[in-house]
C-alpha cells in the first residue's frame, strides 16, 4: 500500500481552497549571501525562530533544521512525493538474504564545504559518533552492530536483527547528517561544514546566512543564495512577505490562509504534514506521576476546541500521533470530554482541593500559547490552575532537557515511519522522553515493532503500543496540522512537503 502523495509545487496551481548563539557573529567564509554567479540574486525567507544550535546530530529543534536542510546530506533522503527512501549520498544498495547486512555505494566526486573529499570514512564517523557519544539519535542505530568502510566509496552497515526501517532510520532528516571525520567537534554548535547545495556564511541573533556552493556534488542551486530572518510573531512574517522584505514564509498566521488563497500577490500551498503537536506532564512529578490525573486532564480537554483556536482549519484534531491520511494510522479515541469522569479519576488520585499546573509554551510556536489559554479554560472547573510560563525558545529547550517542568506542549515533526512517532519519545530512558514515562509493556511492544519484518504484523505491534501510550497519557495528543507555507508569486520550483523538510536548492526566482 503507497503512501497517499502530499506534493505542492511552486509551477503549479495553489494546493488551497481558499543556533546560533543569540548576538554571536560568526564568520564562515567569504562573500555574502547573494554570492555566486548568473546573477540569480539571493532569497529570504522567514522562519519563526533562532536556531539553537548547528550541531545536526545533537540539536532536535525544527529551526536548525530548516537551515542544515540547505547545509549537508545525508546517504538516503525522503523523496518530494510519497517519503519513500531515494538515493543522496548513496547512490544504491545492496541488502544480505538475511537481511543483516547492507552495503551502500557512495556518490563519487562530493566534497564539503572546505574542499576535503566525501568518503566512506566520514560515514563511519558520523554515526559512530552519534552512537558513541550516544548524542539526540542514537536509538536509531539499536540494532547495528558494526559500520565499516571497506573502501573510500562503500560502507557497509552490519545489524544484530532485521530492521526493515533502516532507510527512515538513517535518512528521514538532516539529525543524521554526514560530517567531516576532519571536523572540529566543538566548532559544530556555532559553524557548518556539509556537502549540501550551500554553505554557511554568518549568522547572528537575527539572521542566518548562506551561499551557493559551487562545487555541489548534484545539481547545481538556482540562486545565489539564502538568508533566513527569525521573525516570531506570524503577522511580522507575512508583513514582511507582503511589503518585499522576505520573499518566504511557513509563519503564516492560521487566521489568514484562506484569504491569503485570493491574494494574487503570493501563493499559498497547503497539504497534510505528518506532524503532530501534543501535551506532556512530566511523569516524574507528583501529581503527575500518576496516570489517573493525567487521564483526568485528557478527560478533561476538548481537543476541537483547541485544534480551532491554535490552528483554525489547517489541522485535524487526534488522540494518536499518525495523522488519518497514512497507511500506519490507527484509529483510537477514548477520551470523550467528560468533566465528571475527570472528577473522579482527581478524586481516585487522592487531590485535595485546588492543584497548579505549570504549562510551558514558547512565543515562537505562538500556537502554542494560543492552545495553551484555551487548555486552562478547559481544565479549571476541575479546580485545576494552569500557569502558562511562556519562554523563549532557547530557555524552553533548557528547561525541558533538565525536566524542570510540570507539562509543556509542542510538536514532532517529520515523521515518516511508525518508529519516529513513537519511539524515542516513548520508550524508557529514550532520547526525547523528556516526560520520563516508562512502562515495560510499551517498551516491549517496540522493542518487537522495530525489528518486525512482516508489514501487517509491525503494524499491529505499533498500534498496540500507541494505545497503551494514549492509555497511560505519556503524550496527550491534540492534533495534526497542514504544511503551511506562502511565497512571492513568479517564484517556481520550490516544492511544499509533508515532512516540512525546507529545500530551497530547486527554487528559481523571477527574471
Amino acid at each position: 500500500m503507497r503512501r497517499r502523495s502530499v506534493l505542492a509545487t511552486l509551477a503549479a496551481s495553489p494546493l488551497v481552497v481558499a543556533g546560533c548563539s543569540a548576538g554571536d557573529e560568526v564568520p564562515t567564509g567569504e562573500g555574502n549571501a547573494s554570492g555566486g554567479g548568473g546573477g540569480t540574486g539571493a532569497f529570504v525567507a522567514a522562519i519563526s525562530a533562532q536556531p539553537d544550535q548547528l550541531d545536526p546530530h545533537k540539536t532536535t529543534a525544527y529551526a536548525a533544521f530548516q537551515v542544515l536542510e540547505n547545509v549537508y546530506d545525508t546517504l538516503v533522503v525522503p523523496s518530494p512525493d510519497d517519503l519513500s527512501m531515494q538515493p543522496s549520498l548513496a547512490t544504491d544498495w545492496e541488502t544480505s538474504d538475511d537481511e543483516l547486512t547492507w552495503t551502500f555505494t557512495l556518490v563519487e566526486g562530493a566534497t564539503f564545504h572546505d574542499g576535503t573529499p566525501f568518503r566512506a570514512s566520514d560515514v563511519v564517523f558520523s554515526y559512530r559518533r552519534i552512537i558513541d557519544q550516544q548524542l539526540a539519535n542514537s536509538a536509531r542505530f539499536a540494532t547495528v552492530a558494526d559500520i565499516t568502510a571497506p573502501d573510500d566509496s562503500t560502507v557497509v552497515i552490519t545489524l544484530n536483527q532485521p530492521t526493515p526501517n533502516l532507510l527512515s532510520r538513517i535518512g528521514a532528516f538532516k539529525g543524521m547528517a554526514i560530517v567531516s571525520q576532519d571536523v572540529d567537534e566543538q566548532s559544530l554548535t556555532t559553524q557548518a561544514n556539509g556537502t549540501g547545495p550551500f554553505s554557511l556564511q554568518g549568522s547572528s541573533a537575527s539572521e542566518i546566512s548562506l551561499s551557493r556552493f559551487e562545487d555541489y556534488w548534484g545539481d547545481a542551486p538556482q540562486i545565489g543564495g539564502v538568508t533566513f530572518q527569525f521573525l516570531p510573531e506570524p503577522a511580522a512574517a507575512l508583513t514582511a512577505l507582503t511589503t518585499d522584505q522576505v520573499q518566504w514564509t511557513d509563519n503564516v498566521p492560521p487566521q489568514r490562509v484562506a484569504t491569503l488563497g485570493d491574494d494574487e500577490s503570493v501563493e499559498l500551498g497547503q497539504v497534510p504534514s505528518v506532524d503532530y503537536w501534543y501535551l506532556a506532564m512530566n511523569c516524574a512529578k507528583a501529581p503527575f506521576d500518576d496516570v489517573a490525573v493525567r487521564r483526568a486532564v485528557a478527560f478533561a480537554v476538548d481537543r476541537e476546541a483547541v485544534t480551532e483556536a491554535a490552528k483554525f482549519d489547517t489541522a485535524r484534531p487526534n488522540q494518536t500521533a499518525i495523522p488519518e491520511g497514512s497507511e500506519w494510522y490507527y484509529d483510537y479515541a477514548p477520551f470523550e470530554t467528560d468533566v465528571d469522569q475527570a472528577r473522579q479519576l482527581l478524586q481516585q488520585a487522592g487531590v485535595q482541593g485546588p492543584l497548579t499546573m505549570g504549562l510551558m509554551v514558547t512565543s515562537e510556536y505562538p500556537e502554542t500559547v494560543t492552545a495553551a489559554q484555551v487548555l486552562a479554560s478547559q481544565l479549571e472547573p476541575l479546580g485545576i490552575t494552569v500557569d502558562i510560563q511562556t519562554e523563549d525558545f532557547a530557555t524552553w529547550l533548557d528547561r525541558q532537557g533538565r525536566g524542570d517542568f510540570d507539562a509543556f506542549m509542542l510538536g514532532w515533526l517529520g515523521n515518516i515511519d511508525p518508529a519516529d512517532f513513537y519511539d524515542e519519545q516513548h520508550r524508557t530512558d529514550g532520547p526525547n522522553n523528556y516526560q520520563k514515562y516508562s512502562n515495560p509493556v510499551t517498551d516491549d511492544l517496540l522493542d518487537r515493532a522495530s525489528v518486525e519484518p512482516d508489514r501487517d504484523t509491525r503494524k499491529s505491534l505499533y498500534d498496540q503500543a500507541a494505545k497503551q501510550i494514549v492509555d497511560d497519557v505519556s503524550y496527550l495528543y491534540l492534533y495534526n496540522p497542514d504544511a503551511v507555507q506562502v511565497w512571492k508569486q513568479g517564484i517556481t520550483g520550490y516544492e511544499v512537503r509533508a515532512d516540512k523538510a525546507v529545500n530551497f536548492d530547486t527554487v528559481v526566482l523571477p527574471s
